[in-house]
């Protein structure tokens, strides 16, 4: 009881006798773990710290401050607000509490004065790159987004228009990925085999305007309905349209939006055989042989690609596949298609997956049919990452 009674006066010593932190004051924050400060108040008290050559007063400051944000509230909710006035910026509380931590830990005015010095031009200016939003200056608030080359995922993202009805459709947490990484906010995504609009949803949720091309005019119908259930709260473009990838006239689509380019093209093309979408002989699932497949894969790259902005990207999804007892390298051979066509290779990605539709409670079934073939199941397929020179 004694020590806690300590801590309290502590924090109200803090409060009344600190200059830097008269007058602030709190209210509960709609986002949990969100601090949200005055840019202008809260850039004056780094400010001023900076300019201190006292590494025991720049202590006490951030001390002071660290304080308040960690132990006014009980609930880990509310708002710091510096005289209720100016602009304001929002900064998750525990890696804000790390960045104050971390002066605090200096043991040099020289380091306390980097950290400091990091911490203002963080909140003075967003720092981001011209193919994607991240403020690199808070980047270990991007918990979200994947930067390892294997992805474990227990499970599609099922929420909202989502659903999982459509043989051989992705996961949305592809898209998602990928659009968070390499487009902007208002930019353009074309994904040339639309399916049931899993990359469409995908963009009105993030704020992008979305091409589709989906041969199949009767999947095309009910991927429009599952889209038009999202929220357009962006009131951004969700076109999916009914044609062949290999030579329907993109560029006089975009242009029907007052655009040219798109930032990102998206690839999920079937993978041969193994799964027949349909009786057209258009379709990719329906070529005779690998051979075949691939110069109609390259004749979808060919009629694309020239509408992808330059210096930006093309995400290839694809899997191998078994044929006769032999292991085909189908992903590897579309990514050379890729590589004869103007791009280079940026990443190579392995995505597990656990069970298809066709798989579905065969598991006993298909690990038989593994030993006694001498192979291995399918676990995994590949997102390929490619930049447009």
């Amino acid at each position: 009881m004694m020590k806690k009674k300590v801590k309290e006066e502590k924090t109200n010593i803090y409060k009344s006798h600190n200059p830097v932190l008269q007058g602030l004051e709190f209210t509960p924050s709609p986002e949990r773990g969100t601090v949200i400060l005055n840019r202008e108040k809260f850039i004056e008290i780094l400010s001023q710290l900076l300019s201190s050559n006292d590494l025991n007063h720049i202590r006490y400051e951030v001390a002071s401050l660290k304080a308040v944000i960690s132990g006014i509230h009980k609930d880990d909710k509310f708002l710091l607000n510096i005289d209720r006035e100016g602009d304001t910026v929002s900064r998750r509380k525990d890696v804000l509490l790390s960045e104050l931590g971390q002066i605090l830990e200096a043991q040099t005015i020289e380091r306390a004065k980097y950290y400091l010095n990091r911490l203002l031009k963080g909140i003075q200016k967003a720092k981001t790159s011209k193919i994607n939003d991240i403020d690199l200056s808070r980047w270990k608030e991007y918990e979200e987004i994947i930067t390892d080359s294997l992805w474990i995922l227990d499970k599609r993202d099922s929420s909202g228009a989502h659903l999982a009805w459509y043989w051989g459709n992705f996961i949305p947490q592809i898209p998602h990925q990928m659009m968070l990484r390499y487009t902007k906010m208002g930019e353009w995504v074309l994904d040339v085999f639309a399916g049931s609009g899993t990359t469409l949803i995908e963009c009105r949720r993030l704020g992008r305007h979305g091409i589709g091309i989906e041969l199949n005019e009767e999947v095309a119908r009910k991927a429009r309905e599952l889209i038009e259930k999202e929220p357009n709260i962006y009131n951004v473009v969700s076109e999916l349209v009914v044609g062949d990838s290999r030579v329907i006239d993109i560029s006089a689509l975009l242009k029907s939006y007052n655009t040219e380019k798109v930032q990102l093209l998206i690839m999920h093309p079937p993978y041969h055989d193994i799964i027949k979408f349909s009786n057209d002989p258009r379709d990719l699932s329906n070529a005779k042989s690998i051979e075949e497949f691939l110069k109609m894969f390259g004749e979808v790259v060919d009629n694309s690609a020239p509408n992808l902005e330059r210096g930006r990207f093309l995400v290839l999804v694809i899997g191998d596949k078994y044929s006769k007892g032999e292991w085909i390298p189908l992903g590897f051979y579309c990514m050379e298609e890729v590589l004869k066509r103007g791009f280079e290779l940026k990443s190579i990605i392995v995505k597990n997956f656990e069970e298809t539709r066709g798989k579905r409670n065969q598991k006993e079934l298909w690990r038989y049919r593994a030993l006694v073939g001498g192979f291995y199941i399918f676990k995994h397929e590949y997102i390929m990452l490619f930049k447009k020179k």
